[in-house]
């Protein structure tokens, strides 16, 4: 009984320490001014077990395309991918990158380019359970991008499946 117990706690144990992190899944951004759909992503934890972003599908724009505005931007040192963010297509690029968990469904000290103006922020992403309040009805995530010293602006994406993700539209 005894050797039960210690292999069932061992079991508990390592179902734990590989459960997956409610901002880990499928996401779909929506602007923050125009509350238009904009992307389907993926969240996922890289090698290093940091949590890193990519585009899926592009909602406003055909998928091959390649990064919008961004000539002059970059390349960033420690961007996970190599070379003129101008030549790196918006689907597909780790556009966050190097998130560190700071607990369950917070991770923060990662970076997020915008595939839009190449532009680099701090990163700050944190998980809200559908019902945890009144503002958020569905999983949602508040994804951060500061500039420092607590400046910039937050943008709201919510839970969707691969599917989904990988076919939304904007309303534009």
């Amino acid at each position: 009984m005894k050797k039960f117990i210690i292999a069932a706690l061992m079991i508990m144990t390592a179902a734990l320490c590989f459960a997956k992190d409610p901002c880990e899944g499928y996401w779909i951004s929506y602007d923050d001014k125009t509350g238009q759909a904009t992307a389907g992503w993926e969240i996922t934890l890289d090698a290093k077990g940091n949590l890193t972003g990519k585009i899926i599908h592009n909602a406003l724009e055909p998928d091959d395309i390649l990064a919008y505005d961004t000539k002059g931007k970059g390349p960033y040192d420690d961007f996970p991918v190599k070379g003129e963010m101008c030549e790196m297509k918006v689907v597909g690029t780790p556009w966050i990158y190097n998130m560190k968990k700071d607990s369950e469904g917070k991770w923060s000290g990662g970076k997020i380019v915008d595939p839009q103006s190449g532009s680099r922020y701090k990163c700050k992403i944190t998980f809200h359970k559908a019902g945890e309040s009144k503002k958020y009805p569905v999983d949602t995530l508040e994804m951060r991008g500061e500039i420092g010293a607590g400046i910039g602006r937050s943008q709201f994406w919510k839970a969707a499946t691969k599917e989904e993700a990988m076919t939304v539209h904007s309303d534009k």
